[in-house]
C-alpha cells in the first residue's frame, strides 16, 4: 500500500504536467487556465449541493435511530472529491468529478467492504506476530479498583494570618 501511494504521489504531478502541456499546445494558455478555474468553481458548487444533501440524509437516519454508514462514506468521498477538484489539474479533476457520481461511490464502497471481509485490512500484532480476525481470542478478567480518598488537610491552629495575601479583598 505504501509503495502504491508513493508511485501515485510521484506519477500524478508528472501526468498533470504532461496534460497541461498538451492542453496548452492545443487550446492555448488562457483557455487552459480558464478550464482549470472553471472546474474548481463547478466542483465547489457540486460539493456544496451534494454535501448538504448528504448532511440532510444523515440527520434523517440519526432521527430514525440508524447509524448513517452510507452517508458517512459519501461524505468522505465528497471531501476527497473537493480536495481533488481544488488541486489544479485535469486528471485530479476527472477523479474528483467521478466521486460525485453515486454509482462510483457505491462501487468503491463495495470494493472496500469486500477487502475488509477478506481480512486484507489492518492487522493487529501481538508479541511480534500478526493476529488475524479469525485467530483465537484469549479471555481475561479484570476488577475495578476505587481510588483512595485524598487525605484531609489540617489547618494550623489559631486565627488566620491577617497579613496573608489570600485574605485580602481586591
Amino acid at each position: 500500500m505504501g509503495l502504491l501511494l508513493l508511485i501515485a504521489f510521484i506519477a500524478t504531478p508528472i501526468i498533470e504536467i504532461a496534460i497541461f502541456i498538451e492542453a496548452g499546445e492545443r487550446f492555448g494558455l488562457w483557455p487552459t487556465l480558464g478550464a482549470v478555474v472553471l472546474t474548481a468553481v463547478i466542483g465547489t458548487g457540486l460539493l456544496r449541493w451534494q454535501g448538504f444533501t448528504t448532511w440532510r440524509r444523515a440527520a434523517e437516519s440519526l432521527q430514525r435511530g440508524v447509524f448513517p454508514v452510507n452517508e458517512v462514506f459519501a461524505g468522505l468521498c465528497l471531501i476527497a472529491a473537493g480536495a481533488l477538484l481544488l488541486t489544479p489539474g485535469f486528471l485530479t479533476d476527472a477523479i474528483g468529478f467521478a466521486l460525485f457520481v453515486p454509482a462510483v461511490r457505491q462501487v468503491i464502497a463495495h470494493l472496500i467492504k469486500r477487502a475488509i471481509e477478506r481480512g486484507d485490512g489492518p492487522k493487529v500484532w501481538v508479541n511480534g506476530q500478526p493476529m488475524g480476525p479469525r485467530d483465537t481470542v484469549i479471555d481475561g478478567e479484570y476488577e475495578t479498583q476505587e481510588k483512595p480518598a485524598p487525605p484531609e488537610i489540617e489547618l494550623p491552629p489559631g486565627p488566620p494570618n491577617p497579613n496573608s495575601p489570600w485574605n485580602k479583598n481586591p
